[in-house]
């Protein structure tokens, strides 16, 4: 017996579901098509309003995923397999899964567009926390920078963008689903009024706060390179630390014959030193303390080190440490959002039987657990490290916290390639978002990487300067430091929870409205049916 083929009409709609997906995608870098990721949205919402069951719309939800992920993720190959790659997207993808179950209930129903915008941000809160403190990557939001949507930012965060984008979709979705004589103009009108929206927000500007304390300040970011790719750089000892030693001792050289204004401090990436340089640390390492502690004296101005700190126990820390000319360490900060998989490993013992890969992180780091805000020079600065930049509340807190302008210290050496230009793939996604966050602060952004790209980011989320991949670099500008918080910052994350609390309601109203509708409709068969056996 032979097995059923799938209906052409069929096919058509998961070709069509993988396509929304994967011009969500487009949106990000390295193509930056902004308002792809409107389309993909629509798309997406018209195969799952054609899916006949839920079955089918699942199936639609979860090739649109794929759709997204697989190419999203595809810098994962290159430091960690294509297994990690696959195995990662087909998670992720579940999300989309269960986001087109969702849809599916709702995209019928009175104000559905409004409704599968919640859904949208509903979607992405549930994804941002779990499993194991979540993966807040390829949000809508994050393919925004190119935008005029990014602007959103300043009002209601990340979360707020992922809705205009998610509503501006849903509206062009329900445009393409009137009559056929408005479908032009309606679409049109959807989407240009959601684009314009942000055009009417006046960032905050920059000013002194209550002490009188500078406008702007001279930083410098040193990109010190990496000798090899993928994770096996750092088992190099001392040579990351002495690549980035050496560019500082050249800024030094620069700033001393003029060719360089001395800058308040100078900020190195994320494992810029990977063997623990503070003294005080059981198991310290005196070779990189001391290499550190000559760039300073050269410098003659504190550096921000990115470092591995032994301790607690056999566990490591991922830190931040400002470093002094004169006296050596001092403030710290721990980073608190770490990655599975990547800092830490879940399930060690299967994990490592499933690959051997995975053996090469041989200790649990630890997170932290108070936010990046650090002194110095006199300036407080937020700090984040790597993967928190795509973390709302680590960001946040830190800004909040008193933060002037926002740092980035970042090695993505595992996930670029030779002949990469840093324009795809991890390194400029991460790039993006941290223009999203630029604009979501009010804050300058320094971001610093081992090997590239590092930037220096303006306010309103323009890349003043920055580097290439996988060469020495040294960047240097005078940026604002800002003390308003914007409304963002003010409300938090109230707007996310109560999109994602107002789409659960919306769906759980028109689960009961369908329940009830379909009791009447038993009862009115029922009735008729009596009445027929009656006669």
């Amino acid at each position: 017996m032979t097995r059923p083929s799938i209906a052409p009409r069929t096919l058509a709609r998961y070709g069509a579901a993988v396509l929304s997906g994967v011009a969500v995608w487009a949106s990000f870098p390295p193509l930056g098509w902004w308002p792809s990721a409107i389309v993909g949205v629509a798309a997406l919402t018209l195969t799952i309003r054609d899916a006949p069951r839920l079955r089918a719309a699942a199936a639609c939800g979860y090739l649109a995923g794929l759709g997204l992920w697989i190419p999203l993720l595809s810098f994962l190959r290159g430091g960690f397999g294509f297994a990690a790659w696959g195995a990662l997207a087909a998670i992720e993808a579940l999300w989309f899964l269960l986001l087109g179950l969702a849809i599916s209930v709702v995209v019928r129903a009175r104000w559905w567009p409004l409704v599968t915008a919640l859904l949208w941000v509903g979607q992405e809160f549930l994804r941002d926390r779990v499993p194991w403190g979540g993966f807040p990557w390829g949000r809508l939001a994050f393919g925004q920078a190119n935008g005029p949507l990014v602007h959103l930012a300043a009002i209601g965060g990340a979360p707020l963008v992922t809705f205009a984008v998610a509503l501006a979709g849903g509206l062009l979705a329900w445009a393409l689903v009137q009559r056929p004589g408005l479908r032009p103009a309606l679409a049109l009108a959807s989407v240009v009024a959601i684009a314009a929206a942000p055009l009417a927000i006046v960032l905050p500007t920059a000013g002194t706060d209550r002490g009188g304390a500078p406008s702007s300040i001279v930083v410098a970011a040193v990109q010190g390179n990496v000798p090899r790719l993928g994770l096996e750089p750092f088992a190099q000892r001392y040579a990351v630390t002495r690549n980035h030693a050496m560019q500082s001792m050249r800024l030094a050289r620069e700033i001393a014959s003029g060719q360089r204004a001395r800058p308040a401090f100078v900020v190195w990436p994320e494992n810029s030193d990977d063997l623990d340089p503070i003294p005080t640390d059981p198991g310290y390492d005196p070779v990189s303390s001391a290499m550190i502690r000559a760039a300073a004296a050269d410098l003659r101005v504190p550096i921000l080190v990115g470092a591995v700190l032994n301790g607690p126990g056999a566990h490591v820390r991922n830190a931040g440490v400002v470093w002094s000319p004169t006296s050596g360490p001092g403030e710290i900060y721990v980073k608190r959002h770490l990655v599975p998989f990547g800092e830490y490993l879940p399930m060690r013992g299967l994990m490592t039987t499933i690959s051997h890969r995975f053996t090469l992180i041989g200790r649990d780091f630890v997170p932290g657990h108070r936010a990046g805000v650090l002194t110095i020079a006199g300036t407080r600065i937020a700090d984040a490290i790597c993967f928190e930049v795509a973390d709302d509340s680590v960001v946040r807190q830190a800004v909040t916290g008193g933060g002037r302008l926002i740092v980035i210290q970042t090695n993505n050496a595992s996930y670029e390639r030779p002949g990469d230009s840093g324009d795809g793939g991890e390194t400029a996604q991460q790039l993006a978002i941290a223009r999203l966050r630029a604009v979501e602060h009010g804050r300058a952004v320094v971001v610093a990487a081992t090997s590239g790209v590092s930037a220096m980011i303006a306010p309103n989320g323009r890349v003043i300067a920055r580097t290439g991949v996988f060469t020495p670099a040294l960047l240097d500008r005078r940026l604002p430091l800002r003390d308003p918080l914007t409304v963002a910052d003010r409300i938090g994350p109230w707007p996310e929870w109560g999109a994602s609390a107002a789409g659960l309601i919306a769906l759980i109203v028109v689960l009961a409205r369908r329940r009830v509708r379909q009791d009447v409709e038993d009862l009115n068969l029922d009735s008729t049916v009596s009445i027929e056996e009656r006669v």
